[in-house]
């Protein structure tokens, strides 16, 4: 083997073969870190969901389902009425509420009176289920199968007084603030429905 080694300038004198190892090494140190820096390319999504209606439960799961499908990393952090979404019972129960909703082809007056929301669920539900739409059960389980890491707030179960158990098998619990926050320092997309 050729103890010859390149120069470091037209003038200067050959680098010793461990000078050249030294260099070599300073190398691969910066294009490691420029890989950390970079990263694997995969995009990141954090959706933070706030509330528990039943036309607010659709955005975030097909949103994160989708992203998902792509090959994104999903987190969607459900606090306060969004918790409702994850736990089994109360999601069967979510409701469209009419009084204020500009699309609703029903005055105010008339939306305010009892049973509106239910019949406008209902409608809703009926509008889904011909459509054949994924109901959010669907969505949620769709969702956990593609990897989407469905978060429900530590501080939010405590203060409803949840149990864990309350929630879908695959929802991570114990959750706080902190945990998403870092996760959407990390994002690309972060998102508040």
């Amino acid at each position: 083997m050729s103890t010859d080694t390149p120069s470091a300038g037209a003038d200067s004198e050959p680098m010793s073969e461990e000078a050249l190892q030294e260099r070599i090494e300073e190398l691969e140190e910066q294009v490691a870190s420029l890989e950390t820096e970079v990263g694997d390319g995969q995009k990141k999504m954090t959706i933070v969901a706030t509330q528990g209606t039943f036309d607010m439960a659709y955005p975030p799961l097909i949103l994160a389902s989708t992203a998902a499908a792509f090959g994104w990393d999903v987190v969607v952090f459900h606090t306060f009425w969004g918790l409702d979404i994850l736990h089994k019972e109360k999601s069967s129960d979510l409701k469209l509420s009419a009084v204020g909703n500009p699309n609703m082809p029903m005055p105010n007056a008339l939306a305010a009176l009892p049973g509106m929301d239910r019949m406008a669920t209902r409608m809703m539900e009926k509008r889904i289920d011909e459509n054949g739409t994924a109901t959010i059960e669907e969505l949620i389980e769709l969702s956990l199968d593609q990897g989407v890491d469905l978060q429900a707030c530590q501080m939010t179960i405590e203060l409803m007084e949840y149990d864990e158990d309350d929630f879908y098998d695959g929802v991570t619990t114990g959750v706080g603030a902190a945990t998403a926050l870092q996760h959407m320092a990390e994002s690309d997309i972060q998102l508040l429905v």
